[in-house]
């Protein structure tokens, strides 16, 4: 992933500020709950940055209707990006925690229009640990679901 460095000081968060227009952007789309922009690091053209409104780390505190519709907001853009930019593919990424790769601390998605040999990659390395450990990995999964932290959906 591309660095890139929040140059807003602490406590001040870039993309709220997009969202009470406080800094400019290329609006592409905006409802109640969510706002897409163009991204200033455009790593293909039309890639779009696609935000809650409402200040949230990540996705562990996004709520579901939050959830929701971002995934509607980036379809929308998506199907727009290809009319309008006609890409091969298409890439979603959302990354959570600077270990994950997040560089803005508020949740958004990118939608990245692709085409053949764009210079783009993701690569990690398979581990493939193997039918019972992956059940084991299930069942914790399973159980935490189960918890009273994790919404069940209606």
């Amino acid at each position: 992933m591309p660095h890139f460095v929040d140059p807003s000081p602490a406590g001040v968060c870039i993309f709220c500020r997009i969202v009470q227009g406080e800094i400019p952007s290329a609006k592409v789309y905006e409802d109640a709950l969510t706002i897409a922009f163009m991204d200033l690091g455009q790593v293909n053209p039309g890639h779009v940055l696609v935000a809650t409104k409402r200040h949230a780390a990540n996705i562990f505190e996004i709520t579901d209707e939050e959830s929701a519709a971002v995934m509607q907001t980036a379809r929308k853009v998506a199907l727009a990006a290809k009319i309008a930019f006609e890409p091969a593919g298409l890439t979603l990424l959302q990354a959570n925690g600077v270990e994950g790769g997040q560089t803005v601390a508020h949740f958004h998605l990118h939608v990245v229009p692709r085409h053949a040999d764009d210079g783009v990659s993701f690569s990690w390395p398979r581990k493939e640990p193997g039918g019972a450990v992956l059940e084991g990995y299930a069942l914790q999964l399973r159980n935490a679901m189960l918890s009273e932290s994790v919404p069940v959906a209606a």
